[in-house]
This record gives structure tokens, C-alpha cells and sequence, in this order.
């Protein structure tokens, strides 16, 4: 009798059998597991031959079968060992088992929904050995993760919509290994809203320092991936943005992030006076129009410009596009005047990788953030509030740019 044969006897047995206890069900399972590859390997071979076993097809084929070898695979069933056929003319290439696999790829896709879920490498490690007894060193796991490198480059690459409402810019800082030193570095997310409404990240850049020339790269890159036009930017106020937009798509309406303007604002008052200060700010950006908000600037400068120049100058020198959102009906003010968009996303962000304090590459950082990307926008399946309204709005204001396009 085969040992083939003998594996199957095996299986009928396992599966007439009662388990009695959550150890003897695992065996089983891990057997099971066992012989349905065997029997995956078998068909393989006889797809490979152009005949099944003991055929008189086989009769002067060119090939047969050669016996088996023996090959021990890492699972969430623990080790098995199988037996894998083999061929006299040595072309057999299995395909569920390939020749230097070791582990299933149940096992590589549990270890990236771990690491996606933003378990450090030495967490997976355990868990892996507690819940399935398998080894995995950190090394090892890291290089499972790596092989999703060539996803991210894909995915920063892939074409864009031609035209995107709403884009949102926001940063998020990382601690990063760079020769022997840990040093910050700032993850730059471009959050765009579609034609439809709904949220998708654009594109992930690092870098330790923003200028007009990085900035205008990204906006070149976006460019080139097919987008066409962005209709209003919101933003923090980025070294060299503003310039890079102007640039690459001059007809973009730019606004600045009153929240992040606000906390800037507060950083010179003493605590007594920031509740009145804030107060005369809010009449400020709170204004029903540009008239209304521009009288109250003034108001703001008479009462408070000498005592704190510096929150005045900062609102002057930025209102152009402080002020852009005043045009807009408040369906549309409220979506623009903040990024809270893109914040709340790196909100999630850092849930997803608060674990991993310190990152080794600047590829680890990629791979962490574009795994965490992939379980955030499963979120992101309806489209943001008050849509069709703002849609419509926009419709109205950008109508020269917008004919052309179709809006679901």
C-alpha cells in the first residue's frame, strides 16, 4: 500500500472519529490539513502529466511520476509534514505549495493583518507561537512585511481621478532610525474627496523638512497620475505650498486651516486673557460674511494689536486665504475651514501604530502607515455628510469646470 493510500485511510479514520477535547480537535484539523494538501499536490501532478496515476496514458509519455519527497510546512495548524510528488523529468512546479515555500500563506496573511493592525514585530512573534505554535522570529516577520513593498509602490503610483472637490493636507511625525541616531520625521497625507464624496488617501510622502520644491514635486506627481484639477485645498500653513499650488494648479482656491490658526494664535496669551481673546477671535471667522469678518478683524486690531502684535500681524498677513471659505453657504464652510478630515485620519493613523515607537527604516515607516491605510478606508464606503448638497454648491461656483463632469 502506497503511503498515499495509507494517508488517506488516515483521513477517513480522523473524520469517523468523536474529539473529546480541544487538543485531540486541533490534531485532527492539523492531519486534515495535511492530507487535503497531499491530495491538492497529487492533482497538480496529474494536470502536470496530462494523465492521473497508474493511467496507461502515461505509457511513453516522456515523464511520470518519481516517487515523493518529504517537506515540512509552517501553518496556523502548527507543523505538518507532506508528501510532495515528484516527476523523473524534475519540471513539476507545485503551485499550493511552491518548491521553497515553508509556510501557507494563511500564516504571511495573518502576520500583515497583525501588522496592520499595528502590532510591533515582537507582539506577532508571540502571538503566534501562543495561539498557533508556530516560530516566527522578528527577522523572519519582517521580511513577510517587506513583500508588500512593491504593493505600496503600486498603490503611490496608481491613476488618479481627473478631478478631485476637495483635497486636504496634514502631516503626522514619526520617530525614525537614520545612521545610528532616532530623529523625527514627518509623514505628509494628501486626503482628497471625489466626485462622489467620498474620502480616499491620495499618496503618503516622508520627509524631514518641507520646502517649495518638495511640495511642488508632489503636486507634480499627482499631476502625472491623471489628476487634472482640485478645486479648493485645505490646509495647515506648509512651508511652500501655497507657491507649489499656484504652479502646478494655478486655478486652485486655497484655505487655511482656521483651527491650526486659532492654536498658533494662542500660544502668545497668558491665560488670563484667552478667553476674551478667543471671543473677539470667533466674531472673527465666526462672521455670517467677508464684510462682516473683515470689520471685526479691525475691531480685533483696535482692541487687542498692542497688546499682542504678533496674533494680528499673523492674522493679516494670512487672511487671503484665511477668508476663502466666507463665499461658501455653511454646508460647504463647514466641510472647508478646518482639516479636520485628514486629522481625524491620522487620529486612526496613530491608533493603528501607537505600538511601534521607533521605526528602523523609512520603508517600515511606508508599509505600517499603507496597512493601516487599507483597514481605515474600509470605514470610508459612504459619502461625507451633506454631499449632494455641497456638490451642488460647488456646481454653481465652479460651473466652467465642472460641465464637463459627470457627478453620481
Amino acid at each position: 500500500m502506497t503511503q498515499l493510500n495509507e494517508k488517506e485511510m488516515q483521513l477517513a479514520a480522523l473524520l469517523s472519529e468523536e474529539c473529546t477535547s480541544p487538543a485531540e480537535l486541533t490534531v485532527k484539523l492539523k492531519n486534515l490539513f495535511a492530507g487535503a494538501l497531499e491530495k491538492m499536490l497529487e492533482a497538480e501532478m496529474d494536470e502536470h502529466l496530462g494523465y492521473e496515476k497508474n493511467s496507461v496514458l502515461g505509457n511513453n509519455s516522456g515523464n511520470s511520476r518519481n516517487g515523493y519527497g518529504k517537506k515540512t510546512v509552517k501553518s496556523e495548524w502548527d507543523e505538518s509534514e507532506i508528501n510532495v510528488p515528484r516527476d523523473r523529468t524534475g519540471t513539476f512546479e507545485p503551485q499550493v505549495i511552491e518548491k521553497r515555500q515553508t509556510r501557507t500563506d494563511d500564516i504571511e496573511a495573518r502576520i500583515l493583518a497583525m501588522y496592520a493592525k499595528g502590532m510591533s514585530n515582537r507582539d506577532i512573534e508571540d502571538h503566534l507561537r501562543d495561539i498557533y505554535g508556530v516560530e516566527a522570529s522578528p527577522s523572519l516577520i519582517s521580511r513577510i512585511t517587506d513583500k508588500i513593498m512593491p504593493a505600496v509602490a503600486e498603490w503611490q503610483s496608481r491613476p488618479l481621478d481627473p478631478i478631485y472637490p476637495i483635497v486636504f493636507l496634514d502631516g503626522i511625525v514619526f520617530k525614525v532610525r537614520k545612521d545610528s541616531r532616532v530623529i523625527n520625521k514627518c509623514l505628509y497625507s494628501v486626503l482628497g474627496v471625489n466626485m462622489d464624496g467620498r474620502k480616499e488617501i491620495l499618496g503618503i510622502w516622508l520627509s524631514e523638512n518641507e520646502s517649495a520644491s518638495f511640495w511642488t514635486t508632489i503636486c507634480n506627481e499627482l499631476k502625472n497620475r491623471g489628476v487634472e484639477d482640485i478645486l479648493i485645498t485645505c490646509r495647515d500653513n506648509l512651508s511652500g505650498f501655497s507657491t507649489a499650488i499656484e504652479t502646478v494648479f494655478p486655478r486652485t482656491e486655497q484655505q487655511l486651516c482656521i483651527i491650526h490658526q486659532i492654536r498658533s494664535s494662542t500660544k502668545y496669551i497668558p491665560y488670563k486673557d484667552i478667553k476674551p481673546v478667543m471671543a473677539d477671535l470667533k466674531r472673527v471667522y465666526g462672521a455670517p460674511t467677508l464684510d462682516d469678518a473683515e470689520y471685526r478683524l479691525e475691531e480685533f486690531g483696535d482692541k487687542w494689536g498692542k497688546k499682542y502684535p504678533q496674533i494680528l500681524k499673523s492674522w493679516q498677513a494670512n487672511w487671503t486665504e484665511l477668508s476663502t471659505y466666507f463665499k461658501y453657504p455653511q454646508e460647504v464652510r463647514t466641510l472647508i475651514y478646518t482639516t479636520n478630515a485628514v486629522e481625524g485620519f491620522h487620529r486612526m493613523l496613530r491608533k493603528y501604530t501607537k505600538t511601534k515607537t521607533v521605526y528602523p527604516t523609512d520603508d517600515a515607516v511606508k508599509k505600517s502607515v499603507f496597512l493601516s491605510i487599507q483597514e481605515i478606508s474600509k470605514k470610508w464606503s459612504m459619502p461625507i455628510r451633506d454631499w449632494g448638497i455641497i456638490v451642488g454648491q460647488l456646481l454653481i461656483f465652479f460651473e466652467d469646470r465642472l460641465q464637463q463632469r459627470k457627478v453620481s
